[in-house]
């Protein structure tokens, strides 16, 4: 049974995950800043990274890519949409410091079921936060990881470039919605949630029904 440990990183506190199996293989889920700290926090727990694999291509999620591939010698997937963001300052909204992203070693183009290392998982393409924000969901183990589509009682802002809030509101109710109820959500900021409480009490949710 696969596992799900956070680390909060950056003044804007992201979550950076890593998902990891019982002999510790693991996948390194939007590494979005303080590189030091999220080696140190793989390596004191024994993981094996894989892979990174990246939701959307914001800053605050892919500061750290490039040292966290470098250090443990993995690939970066990211969808092909966000391509060019990934790599360029000004587009993925760095408000100062200036960090170029070498390009990404794959690029998700098609959606459902990939295996990367160990893993097997599902992606879905949920735009509206940004234009290629993908979510991952690991159905055998009954969680997502789900960026920064939907939180704890919210959704993502879309008042950024390419933001649209039907189209996140859409894709939010098309491919996690109808997921099971007792799935776990792991956002890009914040804590954990579950399908049925966000169908019960998310208020920009009203009305959406799995």
């Amino acid at each position: 049974m696969l596992k799900v440990a956070k680390l909060v990183v950056g003044q804007i506190q992201e979550n950076t995950y890593v998902v990891y199996n019982e002999v510790n293989k693991a996948l390194v889920i939007d590494p979005g800043d303080d590189a030091d700290r999220i080696i140190a926090w793989i390596k004191e727990n024994g993981w094996e990274p894989e892979a990174i694999l990246i939701t959307h291509t914001h800053f605050d999620h892919v500061l750290a890519v490039d040292s966290v591939r470098d250090e443990f010698g993995i690939e970066v997937y990211v969808h092909e949409i966000e391509s060019e963001t990934f790599q360029t300052p000004n587009r993925n909204m760095q408000p100062s410091t200036v960090v170029v992203n070498r390009p990404a070693d794959h690029l998700w183009s098609e959606l459902g079921e990939y295996t990367v290392g160990s893993f097997t998982f599902d992606i879905a393409l949920i735009p509206g936060h940004s234009p290629g924000h993908v979510v991952y969901t690991f159905k055998e183990d009954g969680f997502v990881i789900c960026g920064d589509t939907v939180f704890n009682g919210s959704i993502g802002r879309t008042d950024t470039p390419g933001g649209d809030l039907q189209t996140l509101l859409v894709g939010i109710a098309r491919d996690i919605l109808t997921l099971p109820g007792d799935f776990v959500l792991f956002p890009g900021h914040g804590g954990p949630t579950t399908v049925s409480q966000e169908i019960q009490s998310n208020p920009f949710l009203q009305g959406f029904k799995a």
